[in-house]
């Protein structure tokens, strides 16, 4: 019997990457290894709609989540926070585990937010917002283009959670801040 994954991830694999998994692993400190992995994050560059370097991390969307706090803020600064379901909640937990001052925005599951929502939260001090795109366990969506683009030229890291919108939803980072 062929067992199917119904979540959000891991996902099923296609039969050509269970193969591919069945063969040799490259040691990661090779050039061949390094060819590779240049390779396949030039290729990301198209997915992420961006024309700047794509690190990629050997971690889960949790360990992403967390890199961009840590790379992002000082303990003690103030975030804007969106939370619109568990991830938007994880988010904060994380935030708050690295000393951060958070804001926490809780909207009503199932409903997303726009730059109007979140410019009206700004108490003018924080050095962030950071928002999920697309609220997997309650399918709610931001208006990330709008909030990106009133927030461009503020100064505020915007953090953006696209783990379950990139590559099925439209992401412009560039464009929209």
């Amino acid at each position: 019997m062929e067992k199917r994954l119904m979540t959000p991830g891991p996902t099923p694999l296609p039969p050509q990457v269970i193969e591919a998994l069945g063969k040799q692993v490259l040691h990661h400190r090779t050039d061949e290894y390094a060819d590779v992995l240049a390779r396949f994050n030039d290729g990301l560059k198209y997915v992420f709609a961006t024309q700047y370097p794509v690190v990629t991390l050997t971690a889960s969307g949790t360990g992403g989540m967390e890199a961009a706090v840590v790379n992002c803020f000082n303990p003690g600064d103030r975030v804007l926070l969106v939370s619109a379901g568990v991830f938007g909640d994880r988010y904060y937990d994380i935030c708050r585990c690295m000393g951060l001052d958070v804001k926490k925005l809780e909207v009503p599951w199932g409903k997303g937010v726009g730059a109007q929502e979140v410019l009206s939260h700004l108490a003018g001090d924080e050095k962030g917002v950071i928002v999920t795109h697309n609220e997997t366990s309650t399918a709610a969506r931001s208006d990330i283009e709008s909030i990106g683009k009133a927030l461009k030229g503020t100064g505020m890291f915007f953090i953006v959670d696209a783990v379950s919108s990139l590559g099925g939803m439209e992401v412009r980072p560039e464009e929209w801040g």
